[in-house]
């Protein structure tokens, strides 16, 4: 799994494929517009939507990754910390609390037959909504400082 990710990631970026998908989300999203804060924001809250689909942090992270850092470069804002704003996006893929299927811990519990999904699910959108909300404290205050924002 691992080595198919980074394969993955490998072929994005020698493709340009990351590039051009990064390009269509500046552009359908109007990200160049938006604060340094608001792009971090919105980029953090799509990947944990995102998350939904997959199984796998290491599998994210293999196929978004280089389109965030596409993405952090492409757009040009003054101050702009790529590397400082993928690694605060990297965090928000270990937000993986909604369902039982994005982490294999999750999986494995639920395969015990104790609880049913929208248990889990219950227990899950609060805790990643106070990650969320954590993530971006962070970010506006401490991250900011020691630069990474």
């Amino acid at each position: 799994m691992f080595g198919a990710g980074i394969s993955l990631g490998s072929a994005l970026l020698k493709t340009k494929a990351a590039t051009w998908l990064a390009n269509a989300f500046i552009h359908m999203f109007a990200l160049e517009t938006l604060s340094i804060f608001a792009l971090l924001a919105t980029i953090t809250l799509f990947l944990i939507m995102i998350h939904l689909g997959f199984a796998s942090a290491t599998a994210l992270s293999s196929a978004m990754i280089p389109i965030v850092i596409s993405i952090v470069t492409a757009v040009n804002m003054p101050g702009i910390n790529p590397i400082g704003l993928t690694v605060i996006a990297q965090f928000s893929i270990c937000f993986g609390f909604i369902l039982p299927v994005n982490s294999p811990q999750g999986m494995v519990s639920y395969s015990s037959g104790t609880y049913e999904v929208k248990t889990f699910m219950k227990t899950g959108i609060p805790i990643t909504i106070i990650g969320y909300i954590m993530l971006l404290i962070y970010a506006a205050t401490y991250w900011h400082w020691i630069g990474f924002v």
